[in-house]
């Protein structure tokens, strides 16, 4: 059995940028928000002369921003930088929405560049023609050579639906711009094998081929700057959606001047390099953040599935959800993982009578012509 863990020197940062044409950059409120809510003003404009300059090479730039909440709470004087209840969260963001996009308005039209703000919610990117729509402005912006400011639209967003961070929120538009890499501006050079705070001789790790459980193992869920959502734990989960969908993902610093070109020079950040690409459409599926009902199986049809099957009613074990035809529900192995994701091809009520049964059982049991699939092999993706 091949390591959890695969590390490559193939990539380099340098060559990795250089061979983008469409480029994701996030950037969090810590990076961009001092703690006392006022803007790193000369921090960004480094930024966005950076920016500027790979447009003028002829990459294609998105910029994924937080920094509404915390600038909002400033603005209207709110403890806990207006993350103390939803209510204050969703009325900061209304007031810090405009202050942010007139801020990467103003520092981008000094390039001689046309900002667009872009706001989505999970709904957005989770439902397939909100996908597509998503796909096609964010294509015809970059063709006019407009630089779209993407950012989560939190003055609507509960915590039930929403991305939580833009950390995962980066890697789905990367998904539905078709983007070449996307960059995490982080409070933290990269991965470390171990929690570098609290061990002197942690390593860095700079490339990573698979991320397994020993991987995720690593992370730390929370977000040390207390401004922003996402911790490491979000940044793989980042990684993965990128990767599943052929797109390397890069973590590094961005607390200094020139963050891009501070790592293109010191190559100090982690690099995750994808090791297939699906199809657009499965990508779409794998990164989804939400899903309406789990289908258990055993051990036979964790077989069949890895081997490119459909998955059949013989091999289900268990249903959960209360899911209807055409959702998207997990797939979970004996031992309690998520092994796939895909589109359910029957609802919940039906799909439970004819768990464990064969095929030739099925019409008996349902009182009419029964589809084969509990899940079609096409609109599957192993995770």
């Amino acid at each position: 059995m091949p390591p959890l863990t695969e590390i490559s020197e193939q990539l380099t940062p340098n060559n990795i940028v250089s061979k983008s044409q469409t480029i994701v950059v996030k950037v969090g409120s810590a990076l961009l928000i001092n703690p006392d809510g006022s803007i790193r003003t000369k921090w960004l404009a480094t930024l966005v002369e950076e920016i500027a300059a790979l447009q003028k090479e002829g990459h294609k730039i998105i910029m994924v921003s937080s920094g509404t909440i915390a600038l909002g709470a400033r603005t209207l004087g709110l403890p806990d930088g207006g993350r103390s209840n939803l209510a204050d969260a969703q009325a900061a963001a209304s007031v810090g929405q405009i202050a942010l996009a007139r801020l990467w308005s103003e520092m981008i039209a000094d390039k001689d560049i046309l900002a667009a703000q872009i706001l989505v919610t999970l709904g957005d990117l989770e439902d397939r023609r909100r996908y597509l729509n998503a796909t096609a402005t964010l294509d015809r912006l970059l063709s006019l050579g407009v630089i779209p400011v993407v950012n989560e639209n939190d003055s609507v967003a509960t915590y039930e639906i929403r991305f939580g961070d833009n950390d995962r929120l980066a890697a789905r538009i990367g998904q539905a711009a078709e983007a070449d890499l996307v960059i995490l501006l982080s409070d933290v050079a990269g991965l470390y094998d171990k929690n570098p705070d609290s061990h002197k001789d942690a390593k860095l790790l700079k490339n990573i081929t698979n991320i397994g459980e020993d991987i995720m193992q690593m992370a730390d869920g929370n977000s040390s700057s207390g401004m922003g959502s996402g911790g490491m734990s979000s940044k793989l989960e980042a990684a993965r959606i990128a990767n599943m969908a052929g797109i390397p993902l890069i973590i590094c610093s961005g607390k200094d001047n020139y963050p891009i070109s501070t790592f293109l020079e010191s190559e100090q950040g982690t690099i995750f390099e994808p090791q297939t690409s699906i199809s657009a459409r499965k990508g779409w599926l794998g990164g989804r953040l939400k899903t309406a009902g789990n289908v258990h199986i055993d051990a036979g049809a964790v077989t069949a599935l890895k081997g490119g099957a459909s998955l059949l009613p013989a091999g289900v074990t268990k249903i959960d959800g209360n899911f209807v035809r055409g959702d998207v529900i997990d797939i979970i192995s004996p031992e309690g993982g998520i092994l796939a994701r895909g589109l359910a091809e029957y609802d919940a009520k039906d799909a439970d009578i004819i768990s464990g049964h064969q095929t030739h059982e099925l019409g008996k049991l349902l009182g009419y012509t029964p589809r084969k699939a509990m899940v079609h092999r096409d609109q599957l993706v192993l995770l």
